[in-house]
């Protein structure tokens, strides 16, 4: 059930390579991070859906058994203790599809980087003024 083969260009045309459940999942799931981050744009990169503001800001993709959530290591780090419940890595977690997805705690964390892409990137504005 894998779409890392596959070629898309939008978040709409991945969603669409899996089974109907799993379809219902990611759109739950891009629905709560547009929520979390309004001004954030979509777009495919590394081949996932990923979201965009001042930078990569999340990226998410689904597997045979779970839905993988990318927020960066500061993102996984923040949460550490909410997430230790799943399996994961220094920037990302595995949100086993047997499982409801933990989409309050999603949206804090997307909110988390929304708030550290913005702060750096206006740290990166003053930066170069100087």
């Amino acid at each position: 059930m894998e779409a890392n083969k596959a070629a898309f260009t939008s978040t709409d045309e991945y969603i669409a390579l899996f089974p109907p459940a799993v379809q219902e999942l990611l759109q739950t799931l891009r629905s709560v991070i547009k929520q979390a981050a309004p001004e954030a744009k979509e777009k495919i990169s590394y081949q996932m859906p990923t979201f965009d503001l001042h930078g990569n800001l999340v990226h998410f993709a689904a597997y045979e058994h779970h839905i993988g959530f990318y927020p960066a290591p500061s993102g996984i780090a923040a949460y550490q203790d909410e997430l230790s419940a799943y399996k994961g890595a220094k920037g990302s977690v595995q949100f086993p599809l047997d499982q409801p997805l933990p989409y309050e705690l999603i949206a804090r964390i997307v909110q988390f980087r929304v708030q550290e892409n913005t702060e750096k990137a206006a740290a990166a504005k003053v930066k170069k003024k100087k």
